[in-house]
């Protein structure tokens, strides 16, 4: 049986990916905690765990009809953010996927009443989401990494919940020791063009709005406690104030584990920050000793 060894909520904004000294420029001469988290977070878990894979959901990645997985098996070249080519230019990237993995995972999709297609085509585009991470948390490494779709354009949170639960049981069924990545944001509105120059520190009071906030610190303390299914219950009111990709990546995250039986608590890797108006932050939730909860990937239900 395989199992989920780590999980966690991380921020891939494109700063991260800025040399050091225009990462001071915009943030008035101090480093944003999103980095040395990112080199703490690589330290203290990735490069200690046992683990065969990495699986992302990436929050950049939309699709409309279906989720999809990436299949290959392997993933190398060059990459340029054509949202933001300034920072992210022909990022060099290669690792290993899972093939077996993602066909299982897409095997899946029907009996938990989705949709989720294994695409291996050498042409599939990359996003950030999934490259900014590896690029401090799996370069070198050579471990396998695999990236989902979201549908955040057709689907909602059910959806997200059904692909999330087909996930955490082709991780079971495929015999694999994985990390889960939820690669996005918390609240996610800009500040409009002309204004966000000024909004591009990380302190969190140029997030775009004193209600998203608001918002975002209770999800936080939520997550800290391990209050997963509080997280879920109340994602009508955290949709009032837009978190990215309708917080697919989150949701799928956290139905693999088990859903609302998930107490597993949340360790903070960076501060809660501001980025353009968007709430950011790492949070890293670590497997229980006795598993996630009843029904998740190889793990059974647990005060966390």
């Amino acid at each position: 049986m395989g199992e989920v060894v780590g999980a966690g909520l991380l921020a891939h904004v494109p700063t991260i990916m800025l040399p050091r000294q225009d990462r001071l420029d915009l943030n008035e001469g101090k480093e944003i905690s999103l980095v040395p988290g990112l080199q703490r977070l690589r330290a203290e878990v990735f490069e200690v765990l046992d683990y065969d894979t990495v699986v992302v959901f990436d929050s950049h990645w939309f699709t409309t009809v279906e989720f999809v997985i990436s299949a290959h098996e392997l993933r190398a070249g060059l990459f340029t953010s054509d949202e933001l080519p300034r920072g992210m230019c022909r990022v060099p990237y290669e690792w290993p996927g899972d093939p077996e993995l993602a066909h299982a995972a897409a095997e899946l999709g029907e009996k938990h009443g989705t949709w989720i297609t294994a695409i291996d085509d050498p042409y599939l585009p990359l996003h950030y989401g999934t490259v900014n991470l590896w690029s401090y948390l799996g370069r070198g490494l050579g471990k396998r990494w695999v990236s989902v779709s979201n549908t955040a354009q057709t689907g909602d949170t059910e959806d997200f919940l059904r692909a999330g639960r087909a996930i955490g049981e082709a991780i079971a069924q495929a015999g694999r020791r994985v990390l889960l990545l939820a690669s996005g944001a918390l609240s996610h509105t800009f500040w409009p063009l002309r204004e966000l120059r000024a909004h591009e520190a990380s302190d969190p009071a140029h997030v775009r709005t004193a209600q998203a906030r608001a918002a975002d610190a209770q999800r936080v303390a939520w997550l800290e406690a391990g209050d997963h299914a509080r997280v879920i219950d109340t994602m009508p009111e955290f949709l009032t104030v837009r978190p990215e990709a309708k917080f697919a990546h989150y949701l799928m995250m956290v139905a693999a584990l088990g859903e609302r039986t998930v107490r597993a608590p949340g360790r903070p890797f960076s501060d809660y920050e501001n980025s353009v108006g968007t709430g950011q932050m790492h949070i890293w939730f670590d497997r229980p000793p006795a598993g996630w909860s009843a029904g998740s990937a190889g793990g059974q239900e647990t005060d966390g």
